[in-house]
């Protein structure tokens, strides 16, 4: 896996490629993510998968005051402990826009760095809002 780290603003080519409607999203996205993340507050979501892609662990970590989620050392030892391979985040935003925050980009690639060094893969990082999700992996930038 390769994080693309991006130049100044995202091309708008890559927002477009990176963003999946409501209606196209997978049963992962639509059953597992989407139920769990509320409208009102941002919430980020950890999902650890094993060698068979099958669900060994799930993390959900609520927005601080400042509306920011911070993953802190416990929560990744909690979802790593078990027999994870593959990572997979997401988080919504509460403003309707999908487009990736600065903060989350950065998030993104210290997630990937951090994960490459203990052997597990990153396979993305969406961002939901009402009318469907942002996928970095999508959009390349993993």
């Amino acid at each position: 896996m390769t994080l693309i780290e991006p130049i100044g603003k995202l091309p708008r080519s890559t927002i477009a490629a990176g963003f999946i409607p409501r209606e196209a999203e997978d049963e992962i996205a639509r059953l597992l993510y989407r139920p769990t993340i509320p409208a009102d507050r941002e919430i980020m979501i950890l999902a650890g998968f094993d060698a068979y892609a099958r669900l060994a662990s799930f993390q959900r970590i609520a927005g601080e005051a400042t509306d920011r989620c911070v993953i802190t050392p416990q929560c990744w030892h909690r979802l790593l402990g078990g027999r994870v391979v593959a990572v997979q985040m997401a988080h919504n935003h509460p403003s309707g826009i999908a487009r990736p925050s600065p903060a989350d980009l950065q998030c993104t690639r210290e997630a990937a760095q951090f994960l490459r060094l203990v052997g597990i893969d990153l396979t993305d990082h969406l961002i939901f809002v009402e009318s469907g999700h942002f996928s970095f992996r999508n959009a390349l930038l993993l």
